[in-house]
């Protein structure tokens, strides 16, 4: 080993050691980073910046416009590389930072990697208290910072220089790790940043990542496969996880071996193509009449690579109180969850090694066929859901214009509000891997930037198609400014704008509990006198978008051909109706705090007609 050292600042050292990290793709390297957003200020510009600057062509720095917006980003970023790259975000010292709390939340939730590398406030505190320092009175250690340690899978504050040579290495196993993997938060002190250290050449060598596959304990498969194998009504639920694991094909493979109907969580859309036999549809609160009757009946069931949350469950009433569920996670703490039999490990090598265990075993073909009917039923409801005709905009109308229209291998962006429940249901997948509905954290605003962070993979990978960001008016006044960063980095989306004229959804529930329209739609705000139409157009256009708006579903079809023809962002501004105009098949229950008590009697009546269904839910088992 040669004694050869680098003077290198700690600001440097981490870039240095960034751009030589690579990871193996199906045979190909690729650097691991593939750049980062950041917004330059106090407590990163003069250190971290100096150094990314020294390697912009390595790791490509996009300015973003607000720091949650770039976690969105970066988030989205990850998930189209199906977690084998990722990018870090940057912050300043104090707000800036604090802003993308919210974004390492939702990595956190969805275990996506993303690394952040905030400012901090000075290690020596020499010249305390600073400009955007929170002070805490009792104990001087704890910072705005500290407040990422509950949102990150790996936290680590540098107070020397010499403890990047332990601290990054350790960040990136966090991030490439398919049971451990989350955001990964690296405090920066503004001091530190430019503190110097003699660092060994090796350091810096080129290292190529693999992602870990953990095969699974031959025990837990045998156990498995004699469950699975007792089944007369079995069903695989195939979540987020089985991309991740690309492993597509292993269950699609598996499924047919054995001839078990599958359905789909949210985050494990496009999994299967609409069109295959085995493909029952989407499962839960926000999911399909025939996935959700299957559930209701199955008496085993092999859940892939999900963490099972309440949207996929029903709050745990989608199924039978006495199913029996298998589970296949790379984590431990998923695996095991409500007393499944657990298999712990990658969903590829599972189900490899438990298709070998079940060689012989086909489900019985009435099961199957009667999956099949409930499904060609929801198929037959979905085609008018979204037909045109003679009724009032909908969400669904402009889902089914898109999906008429676009290329098997665009990718869908949605988050937050009614839309994900309405692609959930309507979208019909026309090839796998293809769609995003961020509901893991459910955040708002993640649409336009994740649409963004997700054109910059897709640009890596498939540049001949489109990115393609469904986003309601609510979600859009709250986060919409990375139209601009599409516009100026030439990351062409297209954006589906669709008005309902404030929050629709929450204002849905709230009738759905039995009170009355308040705050969520403007028209019910008592605060607003004089509601009126933000021009979603002309704002658009004004951040260097091409824009227009429609009048309807026809229109929207006409102007979406225009938007693929272009080479930049392109807005399609639409209405569509606040009332009557949901998809209103497919739902499951789900656990909703109500009033107890109340002078209304609406009210009451739906909390006893909510609580009617509580004894179905299963308590831990």
């Amino acid at each position: 080993m040669s004694d050869e050292t680098y003077r290198l600042t700690t600001a440097q050292a981490i870039v240095r050691w960034l751009a030589n990290q690579f990871i193996e793709i199906d045979g190909t390297e690729y650097r691991l980073c593939g750049g980062g957003f950041g917004i330059f200020g106090h407590g990163n510009v003069t250190c971290l910046g100096e150094a990314l600057y020294a390697h912009r062509d390595a790791l490509p720095l996009y300015r973003g416009q607000n720091e949650q917006s770039m976690g969105f980003a970066a988030a989205a970023y990850a998930k189209t590389w199906l977690r084998q790259r990722f990018m870090f975000c940057t912050a300043s010292a104090g707000p800036g930072t604090s802003n993308l709390v919210t974004s390492a939340a939702l990595a956190h939730a969805n275990r996506l990697p993303m690394l952040m590398l905030c400012g901090d406030t000075y290690a020596t505190r020499l010249p305390d208290p600073v400009l955007q320092q929170m002070e805490n009175f009792g104990d001087p250690t704890l910072g705005v910072n500290d407040a990422f340690r509950p949102v990150s899978r790996y936290w680590d504050r540098i107070t020397h220089p010499a403890q990047v040579i332990q601290s990054l290495p350790a960040a990136i196993a966090t991030l490439l790790d398919p049971a451990d993997c989350g955001p990964a938060f690296i405090g920066l002190p503004q001091d530190v940043q430019g503190w110097s250290h003699d660092y060994p050449a090796v350091f810096f060598e080129k290292k190529v990542h693999r992602i870990r596959r953990v095969s699974p304990d031959a025990e837990e498969i045998a156990d498995a496969a004699a469950l699975l194998k007792s089944a007369a009504r079995p069903m695989i639920i195939a979540g987020g996880g089985v991309q991740y694991s690309r492993a597509v094909a292993d269950l699609t493979a598996f499924a047919e071996a054995h001839d078990i109907p599958v359905v789909e969580t949210i985050a494990g859309r496009a999994n299967m193509v609409a069109t295959h036999p085995l493909n029952i549809g989407p499962i839960g609160v926000t999911g399909s009449d025939s996935a959700n009757a299957i559930a209701e009946q199955a008496d085993v069931i092999l859940a892939v690579g999900t963490r099972l949350q309440d949207f996929t469950t029903g709050s745990w009433t989608a199924f039978a109180r006495d199913a029996r569920i298998v589970s296949i996670n790379a984590a431990r703490h998923d695996a095991g969850k409500h007393r499944a039999l657990p298999v712990v490990g990658d969903a590829k090598r599972a189900l490899e090694a438990l298709g070998a265990a079940m060689a012989g075993y086909r489900a019985p073909e009435s099961w199957t066929e009667l999956a099949r009917r409930e499904r060609a039923c929801w198929d037959a409801y979905v085609a008018e859901n979204v037909s045109h005709g003679n009724k009032p905009n909908s969400y669904a109308q402009a889902i089914g214009t898109v999906n008429a229209l676009c290329d098997p291998r665009d990718r869908i962006v949605t988050a937050s509000g009614g839309l994900p429940a309405e692609i959930t249901a309507n979208w019909r997948t026309l090839d796998t891997g293809t769609v995003d509905v961020e509901f893991g954290f459910s955040c708002m605003g993640y649409e336009v930037a994740g649409g963004w962070g997700a054109r910059i993979a897709q640009s890596e990978r498939e540049p001949d198609k489109d990115t393609i960001v469904f986003v309601g008016d609510g979600a859009y006044m709250l986060m919409n400014s990375d139209i601009y960063s599409s516009v100026l980095t030439r990351k062409k989306m297209i954006v589906l704008l669709l008005d309902n004229g404030g929050w629709a959804v929450i204002n849905k529930l709230q009738n759905n509990v039995g009170s009355e329209s308040f705050n969520c739609l403007y028209e019910d705000a008592p605060t607003i006198p004089e509601p009126f139409d933000v021009d979603f157009e002309a704002h658009a256009a004004a951040m260097g978008a091409t824009a227009e708006t429609v009048e309807n579903a026809e229109e929207l079809g006409e102007a979406f051909k225009r938007a693929k023809a272009s080479d930049k962002t392109y807005v399609i501004c639409m209405k569509v109706a606040a009332y009557g105009a949901w998809t209103d098949k497919g739902h499951t229950w789900w656990e909703c705090g109500t009033p107890e008590v109340s002078e209304s009697e609406k009210v009451r009546a739906a909390h006893a007609e909510w609580e009617s269904a509580r004894p179905r839910q299963r308590q831990g088992v």
